[in-house]
């Protein structure tokens, strides 16, 4: 009987390898230190099973194991980021600096179906997993918990070993700290629609390729940012983006953009020319942020040996 009991716990936790990727990602900012932290979970939690008492529910067990593995990460680490956190916005004429430490920047994360509900995908998006990093590790985990996931105040205090009042206070000033560092791409503008989101989508991709300033100029929003990790440099408008893309990044010119999903929206497989016998050679990935019925804001990560293969994106496009 405890044969069979064990085995059915482990089947459980098998079953929530994927929220508590999700969980761990957006505490972390990196979908493999993540990937990391859910193993750890998994290890302790097998490791413990037999010891499970059934006092709360297995998915609040697990997930305490989860959030004790994801506070021994951050007490190692620094806060990671987006370049508009670390600097303020450059020309786009200008060529960015050196590179910085990959540890430095937040990650993107594959999957989050952009149809998922509305709650699932905004809790995922770069600005959200972002401004999260600002927070104390148990905020953090106190607002994912209680927002994001919907535990209740109970299940939070007894997962933490405080009091309800404490979870409660918490809350109140993670929420405060979280809305002081939402940038303008959170603004309450109305979320498009699908089928909105994939037209603006299907236009990007089409007058990137092509390079038509003008196209892109009109879907543009007008305060849209482009960010450039691992370079600090990100730009904010119009102007500067067709400055960036016209000036030192000229060499995206007739690009192929393949469509994939990242932190619940639509991204691209950025592939630059290489000469007519080699095809296409891979470059960034594109996540795409919309508001309204434009294009808020692009961020470029340029780790392609890492980020290709995690998305599912080929390693090289032939000739057309």
């Amino acid at each position: 009987m405890g044969d069979t009991i064990t085995r059915g716990t482990t089947d459980q936790l098998e079953e929530l390898r994927g929220e508590l990727t999700g969980y761990c990602y957006r505490m972390l900012g990196s979908y493999a230190e993540a990937e990391d932290a859910v193993q750890e979970t998994m290890v302790r939690a097998w490791r413990n099973v037999e010891r499970f008492e059934g006092r709360s529910s297995l998915r609040s067990w697990v997930y305490r194991i989860a959030t004790n593995a994801c506070l021994d990460a951050l007490a190692a680490g620094k806060r990671r980021a987006l370049p508009t956190d670390l600097a303020e916005p450059s020309p786009g004429a200008v060529a960015p600096e050196a590179p910085e430490d990959a540890a430095v920047w937040i990650g993107p994360c594959p999957g989050e179906d952009p149809e998922a509900t509305v709650a699932a995908g905004e809790s995922v998006r770069l600005a959200f997993v972002a401004a999260l990093q600002h927070l104390p590790p148990k905020q953090r985990a106190t607002l994912l918990l209680r927002d994001v996931l919907a535990f209740s105040a109970r299940e939070v205090a007894d997962l933490h070993g405080t009091t309800v009042a404490s979870v409660n206070s918490a809350l109140q000033r993670a929420r405060a700290t979280l809305a002081a560092h939402r940038g303008p791409v959170d603004a309450p503008d109305p979320r498009p629609s699908d089928a909105v989101r994939r037209v603006l989508a299907e236009r990007y991709a089409s007058a990137f390729s092509r390079y038509d300033m003008e196209e892109l100029t009109m879907l543009l929003h007008v305060d849209a940012t482009l960010c450039l990790p691992p370079y600090a440099k990100w730009m904010r408008g119009v102007s500067d983006i067709q400055a960036w893309l016209t000036g030192p990044a000229v060499g995206c010119r007739g690009s192929r953009l393949i469509p994939t999903i990242a932190n619940g929206t639509l991204a691209f497989g950025q592939y630059r020319p290489a000469s007519a016998d080699v095809g296409y050679t891979p470059w960034a990935l594109q996540v795409v942020e919309f508001s309204g019925d434009r294009i808020a804001g692009i961020t470029a990560f340029r780790d392609t040996d890492h980020l290709f293969p995690l998305f599912g994106l080929p390693a090289h496009v032939g000739p057309a």
